[in-house]
């Protein structure tokens, strides 16, 4: 497994800077300092990762300082990225093949289109393309970076 020194995040990382507790995370977010202070990885957000935030932030009990300390440190920590109009087509068009989440598909394909490597734990996500022929180059699945750098 190789990629640049730019990653696209899926949602899940960004989840705890706004306070929200995800399972299982450590490891990897101490991987992904590591990377970043080490080898000078860049992170990158879409809005579309910012809409999921909020919406599952909508679901809980939230401390509102918390969350507008988060979405500042995101802002200035991790660079935005744009989909293309390929971008979303190409999403609506795996959408319509059966993947109910429209979010995870626009961060993939915004990651195509961009060629940045898309970070994601999301197996459900990988498995699809793969059924469907669809590249899968672009993805670091977690697992995988995981036992990379925690040899």
């Amino acid at each position: 497994m190789s990629f640049s020194n730019k990653i696209l995040l899926d949602s899940i990382y960004l989840l705890p800077i706004v306070g929200v507790d995800v399972e299982g995370i450590g490891e990897i977010m101490s991987i992904l300092k590591m990377l970043r202070e080490r080898r000078g990885i860049e992170y990158y957000y879409t809005s579309f990762n910012i809409l999921e935030i909020i919406g599952k932030l909508g679901k809980t009990r939230y401390d509102e300082e918390r969350i507008y300390v988060g979405l500042s440190s995101i802002k200035e920590e991790f660079n935005l990225i744009h989909p293309t109009i390929k971008s979303y087509i190409k999403a609506l068009k795996l959408k319509g093949m059966g993947f109910k989440d429209l979010i995870d598909l626009l961060l993939y394909t915004t990651s195509l289109a961009n060629n940045i490597p898309f970070l994601t734990r999301d197996m459900h996500l990988i498995e699809f393309l793969k059924e469907r022929g669809e590249t899968i180059d672009n993805i670091i699945y977690e697992k995988e970076l995981v036992k990379k750098y925690l040899k």
